[in-house]
């Protein structure tokens, strides 16, 4: 099935939802106004279509969002999400469904279908996510951050093939201080201790998830994230509340020879299982955004295309 929805903003920035009727599938939940495309019929008609039927404006469709595959109990759709250049007429709920003109910054405290939770990550959190290669250089390598950090990067995992060491620590902890200068957010890899004592984020090796036993390691309000390379360790995540999820590798990298990548198509059908935002990793640039959207990535996670060569 595939469905369109559209991003509306009113005058002061805040983003409208539509509230699902009763005796509709879902009822109750809040999500991005859209409907079904009609065959036939491009995305960009459907949702002009869409919108006019159910709120009465005339719309101008833009860019896109992101496209995110989702599997139900009874059904497969793909919704794809798009800005609107300008809207015209005034908003109301033509088919009974209750309206909220909802600021971005609290999109997530409204209850949703699965498929559109994506869209509230893709609208407001980092589409970068980087992740450091191993310190050889101290000083050299909390340079290459920093530049990393003025080049745009607000997302980052600091890991270290030495993690053990007894500098690393001390690194972390100038990272972290870089990281929050820049007002990026930081998790750091596998040290639980480390996260709790800095009061920054977590991201757990894939092996770490089954030694959670299913109890979140850092509280709710810290970041908690994952690496995942299939459908069970992507449920494990979810279960855990890891906030978001890497899932890769996507293509052949250098640090991975010969192991060939999921590509797209894999990438798609383990985003279909799973609500929590997911960023794909595997020999990706930025370059590679606008494809991993149209598959239902946050974005990109990188060590060689985020961190300055």
């Amino acid at each position: 099935m595939e469905v369109v929805a559209g991003v509306i903003h009113d005058a002061r920035g805040r983003i409208l939802l539509t509230r699902r009727t009763a005796g509709r599938d879902l009822a109750g939940l809040w999500e991005f106004p859209g409907g079904k495309r009609e065959p036939g019929e491009s995305a960009e008609a459907a949702l002009v279509r869409e919108l006019h039927e159910e709120l009465g404006i005339e719309a101008e469709v833009g860019e896109p969002v992101i496209t995110v595959p989702q599997t139900y109990p009874h059904k497969r759709l793909r919704l794809d999400v798009r800005h609107l250049r300008d809207w015209r007429g005034t908003a109301r709920g033509r088919e009974g469904q209750a309206l909220a003109w909802v600021p971005p910054h609290k999109l997530a405290s409204y209850a949703m279908p699965p498929a559109d939770r994506p869209v509230v990550a893709a609208l407001g959190d980092p589409s970068d996510y980087l992740v450091t290669p191993a310190p050889v250089d101290g000083p050299r390598w909390l340079e290459t951050l920093e530049r990393a950090l003025a080049g745009g990067v607000r997302r980052v995992q600091l890991r270290g093939a030495d993690a053990g060491s007894a500098y690393w620590p001390r690194l972390v902890e100038q990272a972290v201080q870089l990281c929050r200068k820049a007002g990026a957010e930081v998790l750091v890899n596998g040290d639980v201790g480390l996260a709790r004592r800095l009061g920054i984020g977590l991201h757990l090796p894939a092996a770490a998830l089954r030694e959670a036993g299913g109890a979140r390691p850092v509280s709710a309000d810290v970041p908690l994230a994952a690496s995942c390379h299939d459908l069970d360790e992507l449920k494990a995540a979810e279960a855990l509340g890891c906030d978001f999820a890497v899932v890769g590798n996507l293509r052949e990298t250098p640090s991975h020879p010969g192991r060939a990548g999921i590509g797209w198509a894999g990438f798609a059908r383990l985003r279909e299982h799973v609500a929590i935002p997911l960023y794909a990793i595997g020999g990706l640039v930025p370059a590679d955004l606008a494809e991993a959207r149209m598959h239902g990535a946050q974005g990109i996670a990188a060590i060689r295309g985020l961190w300055p060569s």
